[in-house]
């Protein structure tokens, strides 16, 4: 996996920004989100209200455009929480359908 300037583990995948509604489940919390960038590998959310999913824990997106996703949380910060797809999942098939057929690339209102 690649690193970045300040020694953080990337991913490798190329990102799309992108604006999908979509809800992170972990155990019995239930948070609305924003998918605002995606890869075949993981996806980063902005989220409406906190997430209490440590690094590590496992988390299911439910998204009407992605359909249902599985992953675990390698990053939190500030209102945004990255996801890394399970690999023993169909997650990589279900993003590559949508970038075919749902995906228009967009560009951000505002920047972090």
């Amino acid at each position: 996996m690649p690193v970045n300037n300040l020694n953080m583990k990337v991913r490798s995948a190329p990102r799309r920004k992108a604006r999908i509604p979509g809800t992170v489940k972990y155990y019995g919390q239930s948070v609305n989100g924003r998918v605002v960038d995606i890869s075949t590998t993981g996806l980063a959310l902005d989220l409406s209200a906190p997430l209490n999913a440590s690094v590590g824990s496992p988390v299911r997106i439910d998204s009407e455009e992605l359909g249902v996703l599985e992953g675990i949380v390698k990053w939190s910060h500030n209102g945004r929480v990255g996801i890394q797809f399970r690999p023993n999942t169909n997650a990589a098939a279900q993003v590559a359908a949508y970038f075919r057929f749902f995906h228009q690339d967009i560009n951000p209102v505002l920047r972090r």
